[in-house]
């Protein structure tokens, strides 16, 4: 049996100058942050960048349950998540907690 998984699809902004240094810094993820994203349920998460803007587009897919859903909900208030936003600040637009900030993207389509 197929467990269903939840798709979210998000915008957010990168500042000029900073392509290079947002690719490695991903490209060296810590571990104990990809501990956290597993502990929420995320199992598929890729970032795209728009050149032309600057836009970074995140799609993510986390598995369903009352577990997970628990651990997504926190994901914000683990230290890790605090120190990584911390860490990434210098590079993108955030919120005054250094929270990236963040479009919800609608769902238009999808071909399975």
């Amino acid at each position: 049996m197929t467990i269903p998984a939840e798709n979210l699809a998000f915008k957010m902004q990168l500042k000029p100058g900073h392509v290079e240094e947002y690719k490695k810094r991903h490209d060296t993820l810590w571990p104990d942050l990809a501990e956290a994203l597993r502990g929420a349920g995320i199992y598929d998460y890729s970032i795209f960048l728009d050149e032309d803007t600057l836009s970074l587009f995140a799609v993510l897919k986390r598995r369903p349950g009352a577990d997970h859903d628990a651990g997504f909900t926190a994901l914000p208030l683990q230290p890790v998540m605090r120190r990584w936003w911390d860490y990434m600040a210098d590079l993108m637009e955030v919120e005054p907690d250094n929270k990236p900030r963040q479009w919800t993207l609608q769902p238009m389509f999808h071909f399975d």
